[in-house]
Order: C-alpha cells, then structure tokens, then sequence
C-alpha cells in the first residue's frame, strides 16, 4: 500500500464547499478547508479512493504532483518538462489535458493544454522514442492544470470524468439536475434524518428521476461511486488495485434494504420512461417507482410515513415563459398544501418572483447554483402555522417592516397625535365589543382628517381601508401618513404585521382570480363567515355596517320566504337560514359570488336545495321573477344608484301581503322616491347604526318599505 501523503483538491459546484467539506471529514479527511468551487485536503491514497467511491457532491479529485511559475509558455513547458512522466503513464497509454486558467498571462485555455500535451508528449518522444496518444473521452491518464496568477498546479485527476456521472442516467430530458446538485439539496433538506425515521420521499416532477434516485441511493446507504466503470486512477502506474478492491467490497457490505416509500411522478410520457430506464441501471427496481401523473393527483398514498417532498419545478430557464409557469407554481403549492401536511418540502428554483407566487414561507434557504443559473433551495415544514395565502402574509410584513424604517428614518412626530387618538378608540371599543360579544368592528374611521382611512378589526386580522385623500393633499403627502399609519399599527394594535392589511382607494377586485382557500374565517353571532381581506376593493363580504341588520333577517325570518338581491357573498341569506327562513334566494352577479354564497351556506349546515342561489342581472331577473316572497333584502351599489327608483318599484311587487323589504344604499346622497303611497316607508339608518360606526357622516342609508 501507498501510504505517501498527498495534497489533494476536491472540486464541486459552487454552494456546496460547506456540504463537501463535511463529507470528506467523514471519510477521514482530518483538515479539510473550503476554497472557492473545492476543498483542499491531505491523505494517502486509500483516503482518495474512498472520495472518488463515496462522495456525492465532488466532481473530481485532483492529487497535486507539482507547482511552478508559468507566465509564460515557456515557463510552462520547462515546468511540465520538469516532472518525471514515466512515473505516472506509460508512453503507450492515452492522455488528456484539462486547461483552467485564471487572472494570468497565458488565457487562451486551447493554447495552455497544447503546450502541456508538447511538454509530455517531447519528453516521452526522447526518452523512449514513443509517445502518448490523445483520447478525450476516456484516456487512461487525465491530467489537470489550473494555472491562477500566474502560479500553474499540475494535478493527476483520478476522477477520470465528473463524478456526477454516476453511470445510471444515459437518457435526460430538458435541463436536468446534475447528481450531486440532486445529493447536496437532499442533504441540505434533511433526508439522511427523515430516512432514519422512515418517511417517505416524493418527487411530483421529477424528470428523468435523478432526485427520486440520489434518494434511493442514500436511503440504501449505496455508495455512488459503485456504478461507475470508469476512473481516471485505474490505470495510474501508481495505483493500488488491492486498495481499492478492498474498498469496493465494504461499500458493497455496507449497502442496506430501502424501507422508504420512494416515489417519482411527472405528467410526460417520455420523460417517465426515461426516469424507468435510468431506475433500472441504478439497480433500483422495486425500490423507486416512477409513475405518469398529473401534479394534480400527487396525493401521498395512506400507508406512506410522512418524510419529504423535493421538487425542482421549471422556472423559466429552457423549458418555456415565466408567465406560463405561474399558475403551476400556484398549483404545485395548493397540492402541497392540501395533501402533504406534516411533510418537509425542499423547492429547488432558479426563479424566485415565481416561488413568490406559492404562497408558503420559507424557514430557511440556501444559494446555489444550476450550472450558471443563480438558484435557490427554500426549506418548508408542510404545517398549517407555515402556509400564507399566495404570499400575502409576506407582503404584509414586508410592507410594515418598510413603513417603520421609513418612519425612523423621517422622524415624523405628528404621528403621535394620530396614535393618542387609536388608543383612545381602541380602549373605549375593545371594552364595548368583549361586553356585546362582537369580534368584528371598527376602531378608527378618518377620525382625524389627516389621516383618512379606516381601520377595522376582523377577530385578530386587521384590515386598513384608505379613503381617496382630497385634492388639496399632495399624493406624496398622503402616502407619508399612510406610511405613518401602517408603521404604528403593530405596537398600538397589538397586531401581528403579517396579520394587518391594506386596501387601497378605489381598488379593483379581479373576481376570476379569487380562491375561496385564501379567504379567512371569523364568526358572528355564531355564525361561520369567510371574509376577503386579500384583495383590493371595499368589499370584505362581511359589511360591518350592516351588523345590526343581519341580527334583524335573522329575527325576522323565522318561517318566512327569504330573497336577498346583489350581495356579493351570500352573508344575509347565511343569517336568514340559520333564523329559520322556510327559504331563501340569493341573486347574485358573477360565478364567483355563486362560489361564495354556497361556501357559506355549507360551513353553516345549509344546502343550496332549499337555499338557492341564482346568477342574474338585476334587471334580468326582476323582469322575468314571478314568486313573491315575505322577507326581501337588497343592496344598491353607487353604480346603480342612478336606477334607484326604477329597481325600487319592481322589488315593492315581488313583496308578499305583509312582506317587509328592507334596502341598503351604499351611497349616502342617493335620494329614493316613494311612488307607492299604499307602502309604508322608513328611514332606519339612525335605528341600524352600530356603536362603532356612530358619528359616521357618510354611512350608507337603510330604509324598510312595508307591503
């Protein structure tokens, strides 16, 4: 056995020099150190060996045999020429030269492995009249030069070739994932650990199956290197076949049974058969399944311990647009969400705008990189504490954080009588809320004219509501009290700030791209209510304004016929079932409003059977309705208010002998018109109002019109 002590350079991927230097200390590597792209280590031979048969992260080991100055191709080949060549090859083998250069004189790396060859190749020619041959795939001795500043480092690779090929993936799809890329995000998330407990490993787009493989591997405890055939120190003059048998057969002991459930799924026919085929050379047959599905049906199966999920998901790079890849993201989260609850999730991405769109908060990550792609490896915990709804809760923060420094930073001092008039509402409100046990109300309503926005609190959420500042304000000015606003919420509130959110004057709610999974649930009187607090736009679906009236449907509708006309969400009808309405109806504008309505029933025991739920147009459904009904609620929006009395005169007629309608206008300066002298109309906005929204000037009318 050699036992010379040789100085040693492992190279590897940058972001893995922490990860690879870990490993080579538990091979016995006792000073390894990390240098850009490597690790430097000293050893014999054996320790050398067993870096090229276990490592999972290097891609080559390299024993240094000389260092010289080279600034010049002479320098170069005299210093080439200085080693003595027959001592490593013979000259009838095949060589080949791997030129890196850095920061030096020589730069053209063609022209540095051309001068090197001449050197061996001369020195081989004089000495035995014979010369090695060239083989770029597979010579019998690789020889690596890395010239830096000047300062050449001559190196026997014994690697041969990357040892990423660990000889199972002949086939690849697009953009595939090198082997030890794969190996350093399964360390980095934690699998060694997860198998020792074993749970499962799933890969819903794994490719051609190089993660659910290096899985495989290392759950077997399954050195990488045994698959290979070929190394670049098997035939080195200095080799120690009986080294390396011996090591081949311990790592061979050593391999152990997969109890892990192992699985791989991805919706493109070829790919899976390339993954089958690259399962198959592992060895791993029965061990890894690969199957064709779709990653809307990645559910884990019922018998499987929950372990880890691993995805390196598309990004952009290769395999098509970003904006293609945004809802896949989007649904590659809500699966994750839905069915791999108590699971680690380690998502591999080389674009992070699109990772934002997931929706999950990332517990740590790690910078990598995919060739030269900059990329990201985001650690999760798959429980509920750790899912935001598509990042909002982020967005939150981050938006806070933000407003704070701006707030140090300024110094704005006129934020304290701001601040002296929210705890004064706040001590005052709190205590009239716990004694009427209300859980949802308003604490501030532009009660101070500078800062004009409305702050309510849905249970422990808080929503911020600004109102369109005057024309008199500069916008710049209103954006720094609002600024002001949001950066002392926290403290005075006593509000998480992923929990405070903001809508914005006059925003737009975009009704197709709403999921009723990001709505939040709170309760009134009892009953279950999902709220929208995400979106821009005054509607929450939950009006507190309207508190007092809901009680009121829901008093009044025992065994009566109920019809509500325009909500956007269905509230009104909830409380009427749950008052004992003998029916209800809910007319509503969008497919989503339908969604919403039937959500809230079914939290609340209710079918849409004896509840329905009818999508029409006002006028649509006024002209052609026929039923009558007792109990008739409607909403009037500012864009209708101009066909207040139009709509009026219908609605009066669907009213039963007795009927009662009530009519809110969300718009204080409509007027309505009472053409109908037989009905007894009634202005209830003072009776309506609650507690907290008292000295309101612009609250929104309520009339009750009786039949």
């Amino acid at each position: 056995m050699d036992n010379n002590i040789y100085h040693f350079f492992a190279t590897t991927p940058k972001g893995l020099e922490l990860l690879l230097a870990d490993e080579l200390r538990s091979l016995g590597a006792t000073d390894a150190a990390e240098k850009l792209a490597g690790v430097t280590f000293t050893g014999n031979i054996e320790l050398a060996y067993k870096a090229c048969l276990w490592s999972r992260l290097a891609n080559r080991i390299l024993l240094r045999i000389q260092q010289f100055h080279a600034a010049t191709p002479e320098e170069l080949y005299k210093g080439v020429q200085s080693i003595a060549w027959d001592a490593h090859c013979d000259p009838n083998q095949s060589i080949y030269i791997h030129f890196v250069t850095v920061q030096s004189a020589i730069s053209h790396t063609l022209f540095g492995a051309q001068k090197v060859k001449d050197a061996i190749v001369d020195q081989f020619r004089q000495q035995y009249d014979v010369r090695p041959t060239v083989n770029r795939e597979m010579p019998d001795i690789s020889i690596h030069v890395f010239l830096h500043r000047d300062i050449a480092t001559i190196s026997i690779d014994l690697s041969g070739e990357s040892l990423h090929k660990r000889g199972y993936r002949l086939e690849q799809g697009a953009a595939p994932l090198k082997e030890n890329l794969a190996a350093a995000i399964l360390l980095r998330a934690g699998w060694p650990r997860i198998v020792e407990n074993q749970g499962s490993f799933v890969d819903p787009m794994c490719g051609s199956g190089t993660l659910v493989i290096e899985a495989a591997l290392i759950a077997g405890n399954m050195a990488p290197g045994l698959l290979r055939h070929y190394f670049g120190f098997l035939k080195w003059k200095k080799h120690c076949s009986d080294v390396w048998n011996q090591l081949v057969s311990e790592a061979k002991k050593q391999c152990k049974p997969v109890v892990a459930k192992i699985t791989g799924y991805d919706n493109d026919r070829e790919t899976v058969a390339m993954a089958h085929a690259n399962v198959l050379r592992a060895g791993l047959r029965g061990i890894v399944h690969i199957e064709k599905r779709d990653i809307s049906l990645c559910i884990p199966n019922s018998d499987w311990q929950p372990g880890l999920v691993v995805v390196n998901p598309p990004y952009g790079e290769r395999l098509g647009e970003e904006t293609h890849l945004q809802t896949l993201y989007v649904q590659l989260a809500d699966q994750l969400k839905k069915y791999f609850q108590g699971y680690r999730a380690a998502i591999f991405t080389g674009n992070l705008d699109l990772s934002k769109n997931m929706g999950l908060r990332a517990e740590r990550y790690y910078s990598l990189f995919n060739g030269a792609i900059p990329c990201q490896l985001l650690l999760f915990t798959l429980s509920s504490e750790w899912f935001i709804d598509r990042s909002i809760a982020a967005v939150n923060e981050r938006r806070i954080r933000k407003a704070q420094r701006w707030l140090a930073e300024s110094q704005d001092t006129a934020v304290q009588m701001f601040i002296n008039r929210l705890k004064k509402n706040l001590k005052h409100k709190k205590r009239w809320a716990h004694r009427e046990s209300i859980t949802c109300y308003r604490v501030y309503d532009a009660d101070l004219p500078e800062y004009a926005v409305s702050i309510d609190f849905y249970e422990h959420f808080v929503l911020v509501q600004e109102y369109q500042a005057p024309q008199s304000i500069a916008k710049d000015k209103a954006l720094q009290r609002l600024q002001s606003v949001l950066a002392v919420l926290p403290d005075v509130l006593g509000a998480s700030p992923k929990d405070i959110f903001l809508h914005y004057p006059n925003g737009q709610m975009n009704l197709s791209a709403q999921n009723l999974d990001a709505f939040y649930p709170v309760t009134e009187n009892g009953v279950k209510l999902s709220v929208n607090l995400q979106y821009d736009g005054l509607s929450t679906g939950l009006h507190l304004d309207e508190r007092q009236l809901r009680s009121l449907m829901m008093k009044e509708a025992k065994n009566k016929s109920f019809l509500s006309l325009m909500t956007e969400s269905g509230t009104v009808n909830v409380f009427a079932a749950l008052g004992g309405a003998s029916m209800t109806e809910a007319v509503v504008a969008s497919d989503f409003a339908v969604q919403w309505t039937q959500y809230q029933l079914q939290m609340n025991g209710f079918s849409t059977e004896k509840h329905r739920i009818v999508k029409d147009d006002i006028a649509h459904y006024l002209s052609n309705a026929k039923k009558p009904f007792d109990l008739i609620f409607v909403e009037i929006s500012k864009q209708l208010s101009e066909e207040i009395n139009v709509i009026l005169q219908s609605v009066v007629d669907l009213l039963l002998p007795g009927g009662t309608l009530y009519w809110i206008i969300r718009h204080p300066r409509c007027k309505m018109y009472n053409n109908r002298p037989e009905k007894i109309v009634e202005n209830i906005t003072k009776k309506m109002l609650p507690e907290d929204f008292k000295g309101n000037s612009t609250v929104n009318q309520c009339w009750k019109i009786s039949n």
